[in-house]
């Protein structure tokens, strides 16, 4: 196993980091999102893998991954309104530990930067790899577009 890191582009997100931060800080806040549309999508971008079952509360989401049962992420550490630290669970053939770093610019204006450690073989590495470098930045730039207000 291996220590992979991958870091998003820093990117920009109109509204207040401490709103951002509360949202993002809560999964429930993610449920409906997710369950609405971004599941969908995940499945269909990536089809070998689909994602089934998403529920969440305040500290953990929970889902099935076709193959390999449930998975579970959960919320280990949040310094208000600068960092969420999420560490995951379950049955995932990657163990992942994942920061939201969040920055002020101004009173309506934030910026996000993603961090993503991944454990993983080399086998999964080598089917993962480009998948997580892009992958990343798309998290990111979805963050942007969520409903803060």
């Amino acid at each position: 196993m291996g220590l992979q890191k991958y870091v998003s582009d820093i990117k920009t997100i109109e509204q207040n980091h401490e709103i951002v931060y509360n949202y993002l800080s809560n999964f429930e806040n993610l449920s409906t999102y997710v369950n609405d549309g971004l599941l969908a999508k995940m499945n269909e971008s990536v089809p070998q893998i689909k994602v089934t079952d998403f529920e969440s509360d305040s500290d953990s989401c929970r889902f099935n991954i076709s193959g390999m049962g449930q998975a579970e992420i959960r919320i280990i550490d949040r310094e208000p309104h600068k960092t969420i630290k999420i560490n995951s669970s379950g049955n995932l053939p990657v163990g992942i530990t994942f920061w939201i770093q969040l920055l002020p610019v101004d009173a309506y204006q934030s910026k996000i930067k993603l961090t993503l450690h991944a454990e993983m073989s080399m086998m999964i590495k080598m089917m993962v790899n480009k998948k997580l470098e892009e992958g990343i930045n798309q998290l990111a730039d979805m963050l942007t577009k969520l409903p803060y207000a």
